[in-house]
């Protein structure tokens, strides 16, 4: 389910204590396998996967004008069809801080690329008893990969 915050807040009120959160983010871009084996991953860390995203505006300041490739509520539908992601909410800032300090995941999720001491949340999440969980890669693919590979095959 693609949801507000408010609206995220609310249901968590009902269902904290009773099933274990899990949160993760990212811009997840160009959908793709190295995403989907991912999820699944951080879904198998508790019973509920939030999914943060990075809206459109967010990603042009981390990444640069020419991203994204795929708008926000295209990238949002996606992910929300995928089956271990429960609910998706698209977020303007450039790190998802206030997001993460609003849902109070029990788990925090990043890919095993991240340094403890970067993932944005670990030191709050970890402040309350919380959880912060690094995923190892099954595949060597990225966003930027298959940019870089669109590319190179000159098809634009």
């Amino acid at each position: 389910m693609i949801i507000e915050l408010n609206e995220l807040l609310s249901l968590l009120r009902d269902l904290r204590g009773k099933q274990k959160i899990v949160f993760t983010n990212g811009c997840f871009d160009i959908l793709h396998a190295g995403h989907a084996d991912y999820l699944k991953k951080a879904k198998s860390l508790g019973d509920i996967l939030i999914v943060g995203i990075n809206s459109d505006e967010s990603i042009r300041r981390i990444k640069g004008e020419k991203r994204p490739i795929i708008p926000q509520e295209l990238r949002a539908y996606l992910l929300d069809s995928l089956k271990p992601v429960d609910y998706v909410i698209i977020f303007e800032e450039d790190t998802p801080f206030e997001l993460i300090k609003a849902i109070k995941p029990d788990v925090l999720v990043k890919g095993a690329d991240w340094d403890l001491d970067k993932i944005v949340g670990a030191d709050f999440v970890l402040s309350y008893g919380g959880k912060v969980e690094r995923i190892e890669f099954s595949f060597d693919i990225s966003t930027t990969k298959i940019i870089e590979k669109i590319l190179k095959l000159n098809c634009f």
